[in-house]
Protein backbone atom coordinates (compact mmCIF):
# COMPACT_ATOMS: atom_id res chain seq x y z
CA UNK A 1 0.00 0.00 0.00
CA UNK A 2 1.42 3.55 -0.67
CA UNK A 3 0.37 6.79 0.81
CA UNK A 4 1.48 9.77 -1.15
CA UNK A 5 1.59 13.05 0.88
CA UNK A 6 1.47 16.29 -1.54
CA UNK A 7 3.15 19.47 1.16
CA UNK A 8 6.04 19.05 3.75
CA UNK A 9 5.42 21.25 6.37
CA UNK A 10 2.78 21.21 9.09
CA UNK A 11 -0.36 19.43 8.01
CA UNK A 12 1.94 16.93 5.15
CA UNK A 13 4.41 16.11 7.73
CA UNK A 14 2.27 15.43 10.57
CA UNK A 15 -0.12 13.06 8.09
CA UNK A 16 2.66 11.14 7.11
CA UNK A 17 4.23 10.59 10.41
CA UNK A 18 1.12 9.55 12.35
CA UNK A 19 0.55 6.89 9.27
CA UNK A 20 3.95 5.71 9.93
CA UNK A 21 3.38 5.05 13.31
CA UNK A 22 -0.17 3.35 12.47
CA UNK A 23 1.47 0.87 9.59
CA UNK A 24 5.11 0.26 9.97
CA UNK A 25 4.77 -1.39 6.42
CA UNK A 26 3.29 1.68 4.51
CA UNK A 27 5.72 3.04 1.89
CA UNK A 28 5.20 6.36 1.97
CA UNK A 29 6.74 9.60 0.00
CA UNK A 30 5.66 13.35 0.59
CA UNK A 31 6.40 15.95 -2.17
CA UNK A 32 7.63 19.18 -1.21
CA UNK A 33 7.68 21.94 -4.00
CA UNK A 34 10.02 24.07 -2.03
CA UNK A 35 13.77 23.71 -0.09
CA UNK A 36 12.75 23.21 3.30
CA UNK A 37 10.47 21.34 5.40
CA UNK A 38 9.04 21.28 8.70
CA UNK A 39 9.94 25.23 9.41
CA UNK A 40 7.67 27.24 12.08
CA UNK A 41 6.40 30.23 9.77
CA UNK A 42 4.89 31.20 12.56
CA UNK A 43 8.40 31.91 13.82
CA UNK A 44 8.95 34.38 10.96
CA UNK A 45 8.15 37.86 11.70
CA UNK A 46 10.46 37.13 15.24
CA UNK A 47 13.61 36.12 12.87
CA UNK A 48 12.57 39.98 10.90
CA UNK A 49 12.50 41.26 14.67
CA UNK A 50 16.46 40.06 15.38
CA UNK A 51 15.40 37.80 18.17
CA UNK A 52 15.39 34.72 16.64
CA UNK A 53 18.94 35.20 15.57
CA UNK A 54 19.63 32.49 12.98
CA UNK A 55 16.77 31.02 10.21
CA UNK A 56 18.01 27.68 10.80
CA UNK A 57 16.37 27.71 14.41
CA UNK A 58 12.63 27.82 12.60
CA UNK A 59 13.55 24.35 11.57
CA UNK A 60 12.13 21.55 12.44
CA UNK A 61 13.30 18.16 10.97
CA UNK A 62 15.39 17.53 8.20
CA UNK A 63 14.54 14.92 5.32
CA UNK A 64 17.13 13.00 5.83
CA UNK A 65 15.82 12.33 9.18
CA UNK A 66 12.63 11.14 8.56
CA UNK A 67 14.33 8.96 6.09
CA UNK A 68 16.24 7.29 9.29
CA UNK A 69 14.19 7.99 11.97
CA UNK A 70 10.60 7.32 10.35
CA UNK A 71 11.06 5.27 7.35
CA UNK A 72 9.22 8.20 5.28
CA UNK A 73 10.73 9.19 1.94
CA UNK A 74 10.51 12.99 1.96
CA UNK A 75 11.57 14.90 -1.90
CA UNK A 76 12.15 18.10 -1.50
CA UNK A 77 11.82 20.55 -4.64
CA UNK A 78 9.52 18.39 -6.10
CA UNK A 79 6.33 19.82 -7.48
CA UNK A 80 3.12 17.89 -8.25
CA UNK A 81 1.56 19.19 -11.24
CA UNK A 82 -1.62 16.91 -11.64
CA UNK A 83 -3.61 14.48 -9.82
CA UNK A 84 -5.44 11.23 -11.78
CA UNK A 85 -7.44 9.74 -9.18
CA UNK A 86 -8.94 7.36 -12.10
CA UNK A 87 -5.11 5.54 -11.93
CA UNK A 88 -4.36 6.32 -8.84
CA UNK A 89 -1.34 8.82 -9.61
CA UNK A 90 0.06 12.13 -9.37
CA UNK A 91 2.07 13.38 -11.81
CA UNK A 92 5.46 15.25 -10.68
CA UNK A 93 7.09 18.73 -12.64
CA UNK A 94 10.24 16.65 -13.25
CA UNK A 95 8.24 13.95 -15.69
CA UNK A 96 8.46 11.48 -13.20
CA UNK A 97 4.63 9.45 -11.95
CA UNK A 98 3.77 8.29 -8.44
CA UNK A 99 1.38 5.41 -7.76
CA UNK A 100 -1.11 6.07 -4.45
CA UNK A 101 -3.74 3.78 -2.78
CA UNK A 102 -4.04 6.71 -0.55
CA UNK A 103 -3.24 10.55 -1.19
CA UNK A 104 -3.59 13.35 1.19
CA UNK A 105 -3.21 16.89 0.03
CA UNK A 106 -1.56 19.49 2.23
CA UNK A 107 -0.68 22.12 -0.50
CA UNK A 108 -1.05 24.88 2.19
CA UNK A 109 -2.11 28.59 1.50
CA UNK A 110 -0.17 31.88 -0.28
CA UNK A 111 -0.22 35.07 -0.25
CA UNK A 112 -1.75 36.21 -3.70
CA UNK A 113 -0.39 39.11 -4.40
CA UNK A 114 -2.15 39.32 -8.07
CA UNK A 115 -4.30 42.24 -7.40
CA UNK A 116 -1.73 44.58 -5.98
CA UNK A 117 -0.15 46.60 -8.64
CA UNK A 118 3.65 47.09 -7.99
CA UNK A 119 3.86 43.59 -5.06
CA UNK A 120 6.86 42.78 -7.84
CA UNK A 121 8.95 45.73 -6.90
CA UNK A 122 12.12 45.47 -4.85
CA UNK A 123 10.90 46.97 -1.46
CA UNK A 124 7.82 44.97 -1.53
CA UNK A 125 7.54 41.93 0.58
CA UNK A 126 5.44 38.94 1.60
CA UNK A 127 5.87 37.15 5.15
CA UNK A 128 4.90 33.22 4.37
CA UNK A 129 8.25 31.51 4.05
CA UNK A 130 11.91 31.13 4.45
CA UNK A 131 13.30 32.75 1.74
CA UNK A 132 10.66 36.24 2.66
CA UNK A 133 12.01 36.14 5.85
CA UNK A 134 15.92 36.52 4.63
CA UNK A 135 15.10 38.78 2.02
CA UNK A 136 13.16 40.91 4.25
CA UNK A 137 15.93 41.04 6.90
CA UNK A 138 18.59 41.43 4.33
CA UNK A 139 16.29 44.64 3.07
CA UNK A 140 16.65 45.98 6.69
CA UNK A 141 20.37 45.82 7.29
CA UNK A 142 21.58 46.90 3.93
CA UNK A 143 19.16 49.63 2.88
CA UNK A 144 17.95 50.62 6.13
CA UNK A 145 14.50 51.99 5.37
CA UNK A 146 12.96 54.53 7.93
CA UNK A 147 9.40 54.04 7.28
CA UNK A 148 7.13 51.07 6.19
CA UNK A 149 3.45 50.53 5.26
CA UNK A 150 1.86 47.48 5.74
CA UNK A 151 -1.15 45.90 4.04
CA UNK A 152 -3.34 44.38 6.27
CA UNK A 153 -4.21 43.77 10.06
CA UNK A 154 -4.27 40.57 10.58
CA UNK A 155 -2.17 38.74 13.23
CA UNK A 156 0.89 38.38 10.23
CA UNK A 157 0.27 42.80 9.54
CA UNK A 158 0.16 42.83 13.47
CA UNK A 159 3.69 40.94 13.74
CA UNK A 160 5.00 42.27 10.96
CA UNK A 161 4.08 45.66 12.57
CA UNK A 162 5.55 44.98 15.88
CA UNK A 163 8.95 43.79 14.23
CA UNK A 164 9.53 46.89 11.58
CA UNK A 165 8.84 49.23 14.49
CA UNK A 166 11.45 47.20 16.67
CA UNK A 167 13.88 47.74 14.29
CA UNK A 168 13.25 51.67 14.21
CA UNK A 169 10.75 52.05 11.39
CA UNK A 170 7.98 54.45 11.44
CA UNK A 171 5.08 51.79 10.42
CA UNK A 172 1.15 52.43 9.05
CA UNK A 173 -0.94 49.55 9.01
CA UNK A 174 -3.25 49.84 6.34
CA UNK A 175 -6.82 47.55 6.34
CA UNK A 176 -9.21 47.11 3.96
CA UNK A 177 -12.33 46.14 6.34
CA UNK A 178 -13.10 48.61 9.62
CA UNK A 179 -11.91 45.91 11.86
CA UNK A 180 -8.41 44.56 13.25
CA UNK A 181 -7.17 41.11 13.79
CA UNK A 182 -10.58 39.85 11.50
CA UNK A 183 -12.88 40.33 14.72
CA UNK A 184 -16.00 42.58 13.85
CA UNK A 185 -15.98 44.21 17.04
CA UNK A 186 -14.80 47.86 16.79
CA UNK A 187 -13.81 48.00 20.81
CA UNK A 188 -11.68 45.10 19.99
CA UNK A 189 -10.30 46.87 17.15
CA UNK A 190 -9.83 50.37 19.33
CA UNK A 191 -8.20 48.28 21.80
CA UNK A 192 -5.66 47.07 18.93
CA UNK A 193 -5.40 50.80 17.68
CA UNK A 194 -4.80 52.27 20.95
CA UNK A 195 -1.70 49.67 21.54
CA UNK A 196 -0.18 50.83 18.35
CA UNK A 197 -0.31 54.22 18.75
CA UNK A 198 1.63 54.37 21.78
CA UNK A 199 4.19 52.71 20.34
CA UNK A 200 3.96 55.24 17.51
CA UNK A 201 2.30 53.03 14.59
CA UNK A 202 -0.74 53.96 13.15
CA UNK A 203 -3.61 52.06 12.23
CA UNK A 204 -6.05 53.33 9.01
CA UNK A 205 -9.10 51.06 8.39
CA UNK A 206 -11.38 51.80 5.98
CA UNK A 207 -8.12 51.35 2.75
CA UNK A 208 -8.25 49.46 -0.26
CA UNK A 209 -4.57 49.62 -0.94
CA UNK A 210 -4.44 48.04 -4.45
CA UNK A 211 -1.83 50.15 -6.20
CA UNK A 212 1.75 50.27 -4.68
CA UNK A 213 4.08 53.14 -5.73
CA UNK A 214 7.78 53.19 -5.83
CA UNK A 215 7.68 55.60 -2.39
CA UNK A 216 4.06 55.33 -1.31
CA UNK A 217 0.73 53.28 -0.94
CA UNK A 218 -2.57 55.12 -0.01
CA UNK A 219 -1.10 58.25 0.16
CA UNK A 220 0.90 57.34 2.64
CA UNK A 221 4.92 57.87 1.96
CA UNK A 222 7.14 54.70 2.84
CA UNK A 223 10.54 53.00 2.02
CA UNK A 224 9.23 49.36 2.41
CA UNK A 225 6.20 47.84 2.05
CA UNK A 226 4.83 44.14 3.60
CA UNK A 227 1.39 42.90 2.11
CA UNK A 228 -0.43 40.78 4.76
CA UNK A 229 -3.27 40.25 2.84
CA UNK A 230 -4.87 38.35 0.18
CA UNK A 231 -4.01 34.89 1.70
CA UNK A 232 -5.29 31.96 -0.55
CA UNK A 233 -5.94 28.23 -0.01
CA UNK A 234 -3.75 26.35 -2.57
CA UNK A 235 -6.61 24.25 -3.83
CA UNK A 236 -6.25 24.52 -7.50
CA UNK A 237 -4.30 21.14 -7.78
CA UNK A 238 -7.14 19.50 -6.14
CA UNK A 239 -9.66 21.08 -7.92
CA UNK A 240 -8.55 20.33 -11.58
CA UNK A 241 -8.60 16.94 -10.30
CA UNK A 242 -12.17 16.75 -9.36
CA UNK A 243 -11.94 17.46 -5.48
CA UNK A 244 -14.76 19.61 -4.76
CA UNK A 245 -13.50 23.68 -2.73
CA UNK A 246 -16.03 25.75 -0.94
CA UNK A 247 -16.11 29.33 -1.75
CA UNK A 248 -13.08 30.45 0.06
CA UNK A 249 -11.30 28.18 -2.98
CA UNK A 250 -10.01 25.68 -0.01
CA UNK A 251 -11.20 21.81 -0.36
CA UNK A 252 -13.98 20.60 1.30
CA UNK A 253 -13.72 17.75 3.26
CA UNK A 254 -15.74 15.32 5.91
CA UNK A 255 -14.72 15.14 9.47
CA UNK A 256 -12.01 12.26 8.78
CA UNK A 257 -10.69 14.81 6.19
CA UNK A 258 -11.53 12.66 2.99
CA UNK A 259 -12.54 14.66 0.18
CA UNK A 260 -15.11 13.65 -2.52
CA UNK A 261 -13.30 11.58 -3.66
CA UNK A 262 -12.61 7.92 -1.70
CA UNK A 263 -9.17 7.47 -0.58
CA UNK A 264 -8.29 11.30 -0.80
CA UNK A 265 -7.77 13.43 1.99
CA UNK A 266 -6.68 17.39 2.81
CA UNK A 267 -5.13 18.98 5.71
CA UNK A 268 -3.88 22.11 6.54
CA UNK A 269 -4.25 25.59 5.36
CA UNK A 270 -5.61 24.23 1.86
CA UNK A 271 -8.97 22.54 3.53
CA UNK A 272 -11.90 23.82 5.01
CA UNK A 273 -13.17 22.98 8.69
CA UNK A 274 -16.14 22.98 10.53
CA UNK A 275 -17.09 25.22 13.18
CA UNK A 276 -17.54 24.01 16.57
CA UNK A 277 -20.37 27.05 17.22
CA UNK A 278 -22.02 27.62 13.91
CA UNK A 279 -22.05 23.78 12.68
CA UNK A 280 -20.81 25.44 9.29
CA UNK A 281 -17.87 24.90 7.12
CA UNK A 282 -15.13 27.30 8.07
CA UNK A 283 -11.91 28.31 6.54
CA UNK A 284 -9.49 29.81 8.90
CA UNK A 285 -5.67 28.63 8.08
CA UNK A 286 -3.30 28.19 11.37
CA UNK A 287 -0.72 25.94 12.60
CA UNK A 288 -2.40 24.02 14.99
CA UNK A 289 -5.56 23.59 13.17
CA UNK A 290 -3.05 22.16 10.32
CA UNK A 291 -1.01 19.55 12.91
CA UNK A 292 -4.20 18.30 14.27
CA UNK A 293 -5.91 18.24 10.67
CA UNK A 294 -3.19 16.13 9.62
CA UNK A 295 -2.80 13.66 12.31
CA UNK A 296 -6.68 12.92 11.34
CA UNK A 297 -5.74 12.74 7.90
CA UNK A 298 -3.21 10.24 8.08
CA UNK A 299 -4.26 8.41 10.84
CA UNK A 300 -7.74 7.69 8.09
CA UNK A 301 -5.04 7.33 5.45
CA UNK A 302 -3.14 4.29 7.31
CA UNK A 303 -6.74 2.70 8.04
CA UNK A 304 -7.99 4.30 11.47
CA UNK A 305 -11.08 5.89 11.85
CA UNK A 306 -10.22 8.90 13.49
CA UNK A 307 -12.32 12.17 13.23
CA UNK A 308 -11.79 15.83 13.68
CA UNK A 309 -13.58 17.66 16.29
CA UNK A 310 -13.91 21.34 14.37
CA UNK A 311 -12.13 24.97 14.81
CA UNK A 312 -13.29 27.58 17.08
CA UNK A 313 -11.05 30.43 15.49
CA UNK A 314 -8.62 30.81 18.47
CA UNK A 315 -6.26 33.33 17.99
CA UNK A 316 -3.68 34.87 19.95
CA UNK A 317 -1.17 37.76 18.36
CA UNK A 318 1.65 39.92 20.44
CA UNK A 319 1.07 43.54 19.85
CA UNK A 320 4.09 45.28 21.68
CA UNK A 321 3.82 42.64 24.46
CA UNK A 322 0.27 43.17 24.34
CA UNK A 323 -1.86 39.76 24.35
CA UNK A 324 -5.13 40.34 21.71
CA UNK A 325 -6.68 37.08 21.59
CA UNK A 326 -10.38 35.69 20.47
CA UNK A 327 -12.25 32.75 19.55
CA UNK A 328 -15.80 31.78 18.83
CA UNK A 329 -17.69 34.18 17.26
CA UNK A 330 -18.29 38.17 17.83
CA UNK A 331 -21.50 39.37 18.72
CA UNK A 332 -21.71 40.83 15.51
CA UNK A 333 -20.55 37.58 13.66
CA UNK A 334 -23.01 35.89 16.01
CA UNK A 335 -25.83 37.63 14.73
CA UNK A 336 -25.24 37.45 11.12
CA UNK A 337 -25.07 33.57 11.67
CA UNK A 338 -28.90 33.64 13.38
CA UNK A 339 -28.04 33.75 16.99
CA UNK A 340 -30.07 35.93 19.28
CA UNK A 341 -26.21 37.32 20.79
CA UNK A 342 -25.80 38.40 24.15
CA UNK A 343 -22.22 40.16 25.08
CA UNK A 344 -21.00 41.47 28.42
CA UNK A 345 -17.41 43.30 28.65
CA UNK A 346 -15.41 43.89 31.69
CA UNK A 347 -12.03 45.03 32.90
CA UNK A 348 -10.27 43.16 35.91
CA UNK A 349 -6.82 42.98 37.52
CA UNK A 350 -5.07 40.00 36.09
CA UNK A 351 -4.02 39.46 40.08
CA UNK A 352 -4.17 40.48 43.42
CA UNK A 353 -3.69 44.58 43.67
CA UNK A 354 -0.69 43.91 45.92
CA UNK A 355 0.94 41.56 43.18
CA UNK A 356 1.83 44.19 40.81
CA UNK A 357 -1.14 43.60 38.81
CA UNK A 358 -2.07 44.39 34.90
CA UNK A 359 -5.07 45.08 33.67
CA UNK A 360 -7.29 42.10 31.58
CA UNK A 361 -10.25 43.09 29.11
CA UNK A 362 -12.49 39.75 28.82
CA UNK A 363 -15.42 39.71 26.51
CA UNK A 364 -18.00 36.76 27.01
CA UNK A 365 -20.70 36.03 23.88
CA UNK A 366 -23.55 33.94 24.37
CA UNK A 367 -27.04 33.09 22.65
CA UNK A 368 -29.87 34.47 24.63
CA UNK A 369 -32.03 32.06 23.74
CA UNK A 370 -30.14 28.78 25.09
CA UNK A 371 -27.43 30.24 27.24
CA UNK A 372 -25.06 28.41 25.60
CA UNK A 373 -21.58 30.56 25.07
CA UNK A 374 -20.66 31.76 21.39
CA UNK A 375 -17.38 33.06 21.87
CA UNK A 376 -15.04 35.90 23.83
CA UNK A 377 -12.03 38.34 23.70
CA UNK A 378 -9.45 38.68 25.96
CA UNK A 379 -6.59 41.74 26.25
CA UNK A 380 -3.80 41.80 28.96
CA UNK A 381 -0.05 41.78 29.07
CA UNK A 382 -0.87 38.34 31.80
CA UNK A 383 -2.13 34.94 31.52
CA UNK A 384 -4.17 35.69 28.39
CA UNK A 385 -3.06 32.74 26.52
CA UNK A 386 -4.43 30.34 29.01
CA UNK A 387 -8.18 32.50 29.24
CA UNK A 388 -8.43 32.80 26.02
CA UNK A 389 -7.83 28.29 26.08
CA UNK A 390 -10.62 28.21 28.43
CA UNK A 391 -12.94 29.53 26.54
CA UNK A 392 -12.27 27.82 23.56
CA UNK A 393 -12.72 24.45 25.32
CA UNK A 394 -16.10 25.82 26.93
CA UNK A 395 -17.05 26.29 23.38
CA UNK A 396 -15.94 23.04 22.59
CA UNK A 397 -18.03 21.31 25.15
CA UNK A 398 -20.53 23.91 24.06
CA UNK A 399 -21.35 25.28 27.81
CA UNK A 400 -23.67 27.40 28.74
CA UNK A 401 -22.77 30.43 30.48
CA UNK A 402 -24.34 29.52 33.75
CA UNK A 403 -21.90 26.55 33.68
CA UNK A 404 -18.51 28.67 32.67
CA UNK A 405 -19.54 31.05 35.58
CA UNK A 406 -19.32 28.16 37.82
CA UNK A 407 -15.71 26.71 36.41
CA UNK A 408 -12.97 25.78 39.50
CA UNK A 409 -10.09 28.06 38.27
CA UNK A 410 -6.63 27.88 40.13
CA UNK A 411 -5.98 30.86 42.49
CA UNK A 412 -2.84 31.89 43.76
CA UNK A 413 -1.08 35.53 44.13
CA UNK A 414 1.77 35.26 41.87
CA UNK A 415 -0.91 34.41 38.67
CA UNK A 416 -4.64 35.15 39.40
CA UNK A 417 -6.75 36.99 41.77
CA UNK A 418 -9.92 34.72 43.57
CA UNK A 419 -12.41 36.08 41.23
CA UNK A 420 -10.62 35.54 37.88
CA UNK A 421 -11.50 37.76 35.11
CA UNK A 422 -13.21 35.23 33.20
CA UNK A 423 -15.58 34.72 36.15
CA UNK A 424 -16.34 38.05 36.66
CA UNK A 425 -17.15 38.51 32.73
CA UNK A 426 -19.18 35.21 33.12
CA UNK A 427 -21.21 37.09 36.21
CA UNK A 428 -21.85 39.83 34.27
CA UNK A 429 -23.28 38.02 31.21
CA UNK A 430 -25.65 35.99 33.52
CA UNK A 431 -27.30 39.38 34.49
CA UNK A 432 -27.15 40.50 30.71
CA UNK A 433 -29.30 37.62 29.90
Amino acid sequence: MALVVIGGVAAGLSAAARARRIDPRLEIVVLEKGPAISYGACGLPYFVEGRVRDIRQLMGYTPEYFRRERKIEVRTGERATSICHARREVTLESGGRLHYDHLVIATGARSDVSGFAGAGQPHVFTLATLDDAVRMRQFLREKRPRSAVVIGAGYIGMEAADALRRNGLLVTVLERSANALGRDDPEFTAAVRAQLEAHRVELVCGVDAREIGTDRVADVSCEMVVIAAGFRPNGELASEAGVATGRSGAIRTDDRMQTNLNGVYAAGDCAEATHVVTGRPVYIPLGTTANKMGRVAGANAAGKRERFGGVAGTTIVSVFGMGFAVTGLSAAQARAEGFSAVSARIEANSRPGYFDPRKTTVELIADRATGRLLGGSVIGEDGTAGRINAIAAALHSRFRVEDFEQLDLAYAPPFAPVWDPLLIAAQQLVKEL
